[in-house]
């Protein structure tokens, strides 16, 4: 169970986090080791703090791979640890991968999975403690889906979408148990763009739910590959499959989206809190404390605010500059409180 400190706030009715990643910070590229890394955490989670997030993230800094800045590294830390996943792609591997065609977006797998997945040397626990080390507060832990990191791979030992997938699950699920943090949240970004999909994305990720002795959240976008929606679709189509996750909080991207997909979050069963995305990350545009404080309102007219539990940007800030980020998390923060009346 959290300790003392990694307890999450009872108060105000409506709790402001953020999603992820943090923008790139220049003095750790340009010098990065194990104690810049803890450093740029440090900074990053305080600076959450200050412009008065209630609950912060890491800032995934630790993941991130140049070579891989157009999605932050988030595939590309899990699958190169993961055991059973060979990471030494070949030509044949791409261009088998690219006859699947549903990951038109990149031309080579993130892996290939040549045997029975194992942990081999992903450690979540040593990953978190490191962050709470540094966070003298509550703290959101973030993995990527099963699911999603399924779809990125090339598959010659389990002959299965569905059984690669599970896997998966299975793997991570080993290992959130004692994650010393406030809430680990899954993130899930693909399964808008493939709702058929969506029973086997939602029992990946309630095995990993079901282990989990925190709070439990689940954050869905349309992708932001490079500041680009790479999923069509809307949230209508999800309503079942958001109220069979066995979570506490949903973190939906909703400032980037159109004004109908509010109407579907009324069929989210009340047991789930509602967290809406109220702050556009696609866009270098800072929004004011009175544009978010008026997408809550609109969001509270249509579902009740006693339904919005959180309220948070669309999705990670690694794609903007720091001075864009940080004005735009003093604005969440603003607005949140000027709907509350605070």
């Amino acid at each position: 169970m959290p300790s003392e400190l990694q307890k999450i706030p009872s108060q105000p009715e409506i709790l402001t986090t953020t999603v992820g990643s943090y923008s790139p910070i220049d003095w750790l590229a340009a010098l990065p080791s194990e104690q810049a890394v803890l450093d740029a955490t440090a900074v990053v989670i305080h600076t959450q703090q200050s412009c008065g997030i209630d609950l912060p993230t890491d800032g995934e800094l630790y993941r991130f791979d140049v070579n891989h800045p157009d999605t932050n590294g988030m595939i590309e830390y899990f699958i190169s640890r993961i055991g059973g996943i060979d990471t030494q792609v070949g030509i044949s591997d791409s261009k088998a991968f690219r006859k699947k065609k549903e990951m038109g977006f990149r031309r080579k797998p993130a892996g290939v999975v040549r045997g029975p997945l194992n942990e081999g040397s992903l450690d979540l626990e040593e990953a978190c403690a490191r962050s709470a080390s540094v966070a003298n507060g509550p703290l959101k832990f973030t993995l990527t889906s099963p699911y999603m990191l399924a779809r990125t791979l090339l598959d010659t030992h389990y002959g299965s979408l569905e059984d690669l997938t599970l896997a998966i699950a299975d793997t991570l699920a080993e290992q959130v148990s004692e994650l010393p943090c406030a809430c680990v949240q899954v993130d899930e970004a693909n399964i808008p763009g493939s709702p058929e999909n969506a029973p086997l994305a939602q029992e990946a990720i309630n095995r990993i739910l079901r282990k989990v002795n925190a709070e439990r959240a689940v954050h869905f976008c349309f992708g932001n590959y490079g500041g680009q929606s790479i999923q069509a679709g809307g949230w209508k189509a999800l309503t079942d499959f958001l109220n069979g996750l066995e979570t506490d909080h949903l973190v939906l991207e909703l400032a980037h989206r159109p004004k109908s997909d509010l109407l579907a979050l009324k069929e989210i069963d009340p047991k789930i809190k509602l967290g809406l995305g109220v702050i556009d990350i696609k866009v270098n545009h800072v929004e004011t404390a009175d544009q978010v404080a008026a997408r809550i309102e609109e969001a509270a007219k249509v579902v009740g605010a006693d339904r919005i539990g959180w309220v948070h940007p669309d999705c990670g800030f690694w794609m903007l500059k720091r001075s864009i980020a940080d004005r735009k998390l003093e604005a969440l923060v603003q607005g949140r409180d000027k709907f509350l009346g605070r």
